[in-house]
């Protein structure tokens, strides 16, 4: 069998780190919209769309014809920074969808095509912007893989082997909770943590024996996405804008995963009216191709020529991508269309959960949706939060496969079951997502039975 082909081969030639192969024994040969066929001929719903980076699923027939029409002109497929008219015209769409005081006169550098080396670049703007080394990073986040990004996310699988000898002399690193209302901090639930979380924060920078002092800067996400799809409270947000506004330390805000009208708003942080002094965005906003990028506020522009480079910063199909997938989410209100869809999602999930007691939460924002998985015969805690059940949890992934259904898992122990579809998933087939999950839902209870 091709499948298995496929997969023996890959297993014999690609390293161990490999994850989604794993997890989703899928060779996919052919995808349209939301839905993917395998080397095995089963069709697939996609609730995982790239790790949410096909906003507009897979071979959207805009981006297709975009694509074919920029190879048959003979464009510079690679052109380092220069400009090229499909540069300028993806440049002048981005801008115009930034939030708040960035639309429209922003600086942008683009970076290697992955939102990790994004991040590298916000870190090292904001250290350069403010002469001072340090960071302030939440628990549970995650940022990216390189050496800086995983030295400000939260999973200690980030910082094992060489990540653990990151540049935490350089950029020292204070990691502050995160209002995660289920497993609280605190043990006051998410909207209380915020207000806490945020006073503690101001107190790191005030009192002159915190031993911590002034960050470079703060760096957050919304909506931790593989932190266990975590909404951050909005005041929250709003009060970490007001003490990194008062304290001259810059907020940068992660929207690699949230931005693109992911979440409901075109960026996450729109829901808040927070405005960040530099947005990270990658993933959706290439169209399905590598791109990455910052956008800041024009005077921390202190860089010199050559500060940060990557040969790859100038991929011009992506920016072709990237051009038509802004306009078409922007034009056909698709964030609005996924804050409903979505909410229509969790209510069924929540359904779904007064029937099975190992689903202990169900929460997200728009399309970016997290169902906590628990053990619900285990001990709660003062808070009555249960232990997460990894086995179940991937098992129930594994039961969803079976249904064909391809999503992933997240959050502490892999025990939050994660959907990212894409935004036009249409209303069929979001009640196609909720049944497959509820068989999977049975078959996992019907086999722990057993």
């Amino acid at each position: 069998m091709l499948r298995a082909r496929l997969l023996d081969r890959q297993a014999q030639r690609e390293s161990a780190a490999r994850t989604y192969a794993r997890s989703i024994p899928v060779a996919p040969v052919a995808a349209a919209g939301s839905r993917v066929t395998g080397a095995d001929g089963r069709t697939y719903l996609d609730c995982l769309s790239g790790a949410g980076t096909l906003a507009l699923g897979h071979n959207h027939p805009e981006v297709v014809a975009a694509l074919q029409d920029a190879l048959g002109s003979g464009a510079p497929l690679h052109a380092l920074d220069m400009i090229t008219p499909q540069k300028d015209a993806f440049s002048g769409e981005l801008l115009s969808r930034l939030p708040g005081t960035l639309r429209g006169d922003a600086k942008l550098h683009f970076c290697s095509p992955a939102g990790t080396d994004a991040v590298e670049a916000a870190l090292k703007l904001a250290r350069e912007a403010t002469g001072r080394p340090g960071v302030f990073a939440f628990t549970g986040a995650y940022h990216g893989m390189t050496l800086g990004a995983s030295s400000v996310s939260g999973p200690g699988r980030m910082r094992r082997g060489s990540a653990a000898l990151g540049p935490a002399e350089t950029q020292p690193v204070t990691r502050l909770p995160y209002p995660y209302g289920y497993r609280c901090p605190f043990g006051v639930g998410a909207e209380r943590a915020g207000e806490l979380s945020a006073r503690l924060m101001e107190s790191y920078i005030t009192d002159p024996s915190s031993g911590v002092g002034v960050p470079a800067a703060v760096i957050l996400e919304v909506v931790q996405g593989e932190g266990g799809v975590v909404p951050g409270p909005d005041a929250w947000l709003r009060e970490v804008r007001r003490i990194t506004a008062e304290h001259g330390v810059l907020l940068i805000v992660d929207e690699v995963q949230t931005g693109i009208g992911r979440t409901g708003d075109f960026w996450a942080c729109e829901r808040a009216g927070v405005t960040p002094d530099i947005l990270v965005t990658s993933k959706a906003v290439g169209g399905g191709l590598p791109l990455a990028l910052i956008a800041y506020r024009g005077d921390l522009d202190t860089w010199r020529p050559g500060d940060h480079t990557g040969t790859f910063r100038g991929n011009t199909l992506a920016m072709v991508a990237g051009e038509v997938t802004l306009r078409t989410v922007a034009e056909q209100g698709l964030a609005e269309r996924a804050a409903k869809l979505g909410e229509r999602i969790r209510a069924g999930l929540r359904e779904l959960a007064a029937e099975h007691p190992q689903i202990a939460q169900v929460r997200g924002r728009g399309l970016m949706i997290g169902a906590e998985l628990v053990d619900p015969a285990a001990e709660p805690d003062a808070l009555g939060s249960r232990p997460g059940d990894p086995a179940f949890a991937r098992a129930l992934q594994a039961a969803c496969l079976d249904h064909g259904l391809i999503l992933e898992l997240g959050g502490r122990g892999d025990t939050v079951l994660r959907l990212l579809p894409p935004l036009v998933l249409t209303d069929e087939e979001a009640g196609s997502v909720l049944e497959r999950i509820a068989g999977a839902l049975a078959d996992v209870a019907l086999e722990r039975a057993a």
